[in-house]
């Protein structure tokens, strides 16, 4: 059954946000390699055990929330679903090289969510 795996969360400001969480949350953070300033973000269960990861970056477009992205083994067969029940695909299937896919869609009530597909033969 899929489950939330990963959120994206935009910044206008990414050294403020990083502030505002780790402070607020004690998330940590670790600079993804390359000329993007994106952050991987470790989160942690009220438990202490590895909690959901995310990660943030500079805001792509104006009003960009949010996005959480659910875990399928299938990123087209999920794609091929989706506007039979009134959904619409906003972003296509779009390589993550070495990790997978990930496509960006939208419910019937206009919230914004993403599916990832793990393959470290992406490219």
């Amino acid at each position: 059954m899929p489950t939330i795996v990963h959120f994206d969360l935009p910044a206008d400001d990414v050294e403020r946000a990083r502030t505002f969480y780790g402070e607020l949350f004690d998330w940590k953070f670790e600079k993804c390699p390359g000329p993007m300033e994106y952050y991987l973000i470790e989160t942690a269960a009220l438990d202490g055990t590895g909690g959901v990861g995310g990660g943030m970056g500079e805001r792509g477009e104006p009003g960009q929330q949010i996005v959480n992205y659910f875990g399928v083994s299938s990123l087209e067969e999920c794609l091929g679903k989706i506007d039979t029940p009134g959904g619409k695909v906003i972003l296509p299937k779009t390589a993550v090289p070495h990790l997978g896919y990930l496509a960006v869609c939208e419910d019937t009530e206009g919230n914004r969510f993403g599916i990832w597909e793990e393959d470290p033969a992406a490219a």
